[in-house]
C-alpha cells in the first residue's frame, strides 16, 4: 500500500495539522491543546483525580502528571490531598483557570468551524462517527 493511502498516515497528518492550528490559536492564553483538555474536564466540577483525567483524555498517568505540574506552575490548577482519603489527590481548577473558559471556548469553536468549513452537516456527522468508531475499536484483540 502506498504510504499516502495508509490510514495511520492520513490520521496522523490530519491530527498534526489540526493540533498545530489549535496550538497556534491558544498561544495567547499560554495554554496547550492538552492543557485545554484538562481544563475542559474540570469545568463544572469541584475536582477530579489525575487517574480519571488521564482516562478521559486517553493518556498514560505518567503523562498527565507532567501536564498537571506545568498547569499548577501556571496557576491554572491546584492539587490537594483528599482529607478523607489521603491516598487520593484532587485536581481543582483555579480562578485563573476558570477565567480562561469563555475565551478558550471561543477559540475551540472557531478552530472546529475552520477545520470543518468545507464539510456538509452530514459529512461532519459521518466523520465524527467514523473517528469515534476507530477510537473505540480494539484492534488485534
Amino acid at each position: 500500500m502506498e504510504l499516502k493511502e495508509c490510514i495511520n498516515f492520513l490520521l496522523t497528518n490530519a491530527q498534526h495539522n489540526v493540533f498545530q492550528y489549535l496550538s497556534k490559536r491558544l498561544t495567547e492564553y499560554d495554554v496547550t491543546p492538552l492543557q485545554h483538555g484538562v481544563l475542559s474536564c474540570l469545568m463544572g466540577k469541584s475536582y477530579d483525580t489525575p487517574k480519571h483525567l488521564a482516562e478521559n483524555l486517553s493518556l498514560e498517568t505518567s503523562t498527565i502528571s507532567g501536564v498537571l505540574d506545568r498547569m499548577q506552575k501556571k496557576g491554572l490548577i491546584d492539587r490537594v490531598v483528599n482529607k478523607e482519603d489521603r491516598r487520593e489527590v484532587q485536581v481543582r481548577i483555579t480562578e485563573k483557570g476558570r477565567e480562561l473558559e469563555e475565551q478558550i471556548t471561543v477559540v475551540i469553536d472557531d478552530v472546529n468551524a475552520e477545520v470543518l468549513k468545507s464539510f456538509t452537516d452530514d459529512e461532519i456527522a459521518y466523520l465524527k462517527n467514523s473517528l469515534r468508531h476507530i477510537a473505540s475499536s480494539n484492534f488485534g484483540e
